[in-house]
């Protein structure tokens, strides 16, 4: 076996907008529709996120307004196919999209959070020592009044020729 093939079952992410034509309840009836098409397809869903009503960027078929859901979801590459051939069809969506979503083992999550972390330190420590520099650059301006100071003194005196 190569090391790139994957094995087992892959993992796909599908975002799909309902129109706002329909109110919570019947959009909550779409949702049920869609995942049953997924799971009729031999699917099986991991995750469904409602993100609720929002603006669109623009209008499809005249509606400025849709229901967002994220839908995870495992099935063969075969009947993804036909999963996306049946939303294409089904006139209660308005658009949808399906991705390839990557399944992120915990040591990979771990390894990540670690990460975050580093960047996190480094951009506080960058911050200290850009204030650090902004300290130091007011007390440069100090000294260069107290030197326009003496300069002024030395002006004063008669004594320069």
């Amino acid at each position: 076996m190569s090391k790139t093939k994957k094995t087992g079952i892959p993992h796909y992410e599908l975002l799909y907008i309902i129109s706002n034509q329909y109110t919570e309840d019947e959009a909550k009836l779409i949702i049920a529709k869609v995942s049953d098409i997924i799971e009729k397809k031999g699917g099986k869903i991991t995750k469904i996120e409602e993100w609720g009503k929002k603006r669109l960027a623009y209008k499809i078929k005249t509606f400025s307004h849709g229901y967002y859901v994220l839908v995870e979801f495992d099935i063969e590459g075969k009947m993804l196919a036909e999963v996306d051939r049946t939303l294409r069809m089904t006139s209660d969506v308005l658009r949808h999209m399906i991705v390839t979503r990557v399944v992120k083992t915990a040591e990979q999550i771990e390894k990540e959070k670690k990460i975050a972390e580093k960047i996190a330190v480094k951009a506080v420590e960058e911050k200290k020592e850009e204030e650090e520099k902004v300290k130091t650059k007011d007390k440069k301006k100090i000294d260069l009044g107290d030197l326009d100071e003496k300069l002024d003194k030395i002006l004063d005196t008669g004594d320069l020729l």
